[in-house]
């Protein structure tokens, strides 16, 4: 499983704190149901235990054949335990399906009543029973009701990861009831198709929520004046791209996203110091607009980006360099030099180390497109 998942980072990409209990709501949001095997054993031992009492009452009271009462009673429990089940999980599927279909039409009951609800009735239905098949079938078709809305809609990147949670949940539910079900094969394979569109559609909100919160946090952090700013809100988009990358990593349109993220940020970087040697070079300091743009070459060098990108934006820094040292040396050789000019660019710049990053870039300042 991921380090972090999906909930915690969206909580982080929206910038608000989990309320207390949301971590041990979210764990109970797919909870598992508890082997029937292990309540018919409990219920088989107790039978027996009453078999060894009545016997052994029968015995020492001289009944010839005391294991034929013994017997039929302990079959009598066997019955009555098994009777007892049955209704108890109709019921609570039931109530569980009514309630999960009221949750998925936005009905204003509370998430943590309907998630206590799911957790409790889904540990009262047991694994291997025709009802509990019924009633994923009966979720089934409440969960598609409500994704249904949602597309047509245009959900939002908060309404694409509520339904990835619904999907996440029917798919748990599901996959645990076949996996210790007595169902009739037909139903098993309803289920399995069921199952199979359900992933489809928690694939395709998952992307959509990745898609638009990335999209809503790169946008933001253009809007952003300082530079620490924008990248700090960068690379939360980052991620968010990254939790859908570990649950679907060979997916092209998350692999485009984060390149495309990556190239954002590597152009806010480098973008810095292109700004500053434009600056420089307006002012006539072109030695130290030669620096600042060399500056941005090794910054860029080091960035992590597309390689599309690095050279596009290191063939345009060094035609730069190329124009000014031009006119250095139109103006060095011409007859009116200005005599503020630096004209050492050359020298000074071969000597010059590249200029710590945190220190000398501006917090503020526009974004130069590379």
């Amino acid at each position: 499983m991921p380090a972090r998942s999906v909930e915690q980072v969206a909580q982080k990409s929206t910038g608000r704190r989990a309320p207390p209990g949301a971590a041990r709501r979210a764990r109970g949001a797919a909870p598992r149901m508890p082997s029937t095997v292990g309540y018919m054993m409990a219920a088989g031992g107790l039978s027996f235990g009453l078999f060894l009492i009545i016997w052994f009452l029968l015995r020492a009271d001289g009944d010839e054949a005391p294991w034929i009462p013994a017997g039929l009673a302990a079959g009598f429990v066997i019955l009555i335990a098994a009777a007892a089940r049955e209704i108890v999980m109709r019921r609570a599927w039931a109530r569980y399906t009514r309630e999960l279909e009221h949750e998925m039409r936005g009905g204003d009951m509370q998430p943590r009543t309907v998630l206590k609800t799911a957790s409790s009735t889904a540990s009262a239905a047991p694994a291997g029973n025709w009802s509990s098949m019924q009633g994923s079938v009966a979720a089934l078709r409440a969960l598609q009701q409500r994704l249904a809305e949602l597309d047509a809609a245009g959900a939002t990147p908060e309404a694409h990861l509520k339904a990835y949670r619904l999907c996440e949940q029917y798919v748990a539910n599901s996959e645990e009831a076949l996996r210790t079900s007595s169902g009739g094969n037909e139903m098993r394979v309803a289920l399995r198709s069921g199952q199979e569109r359900v992933r489809v559609q928690q694939k395709k909100h998952l992307l959509g929520w990745a898609r638009g919160e990335a999209t809503r946090l790169t946008q933001d952090a253009q809007r952003r004046v300082r530079l620490s700013d924008r990248i700090e809100t960068a690379q939360r988009a980052l991620e968010v791209l990254g939790e859908a990358l570990k649950l679907y990593p060979e997916e092209p349109e998350l692999r485009d996203s984060t390149l495309a993220v990556r190239n954002f940020i590597a152009s806010v970087k480098v973008g810095q110091w292109v700004e500053m040697a434009e600056r420089s070079a307006f002012r006539g300091k072109y030695a130290r607009a030669v620096a600042r743009y060399r500056d941005a070459l090794f910054y860029l060098s080091r960035a992590d980006m597309g390689e599309d990108a690095r050279d596009e934006a290191a063939t345009r820094i060094h035609r730069e360099i190329e124009l000014l040292r031009a006119r250095i040396s139109t103006i060095r050789n011409g007859p009116d030099a200005p005599p503020g000019a630096d004209f050492n660019g050359d020298a000074r710049g071969r000597r010059r180390a590249p200029t710590d990053f945190n220190a000398d870039a501006p917090e503020g300042g526009g974004e130069t497109v590379l």
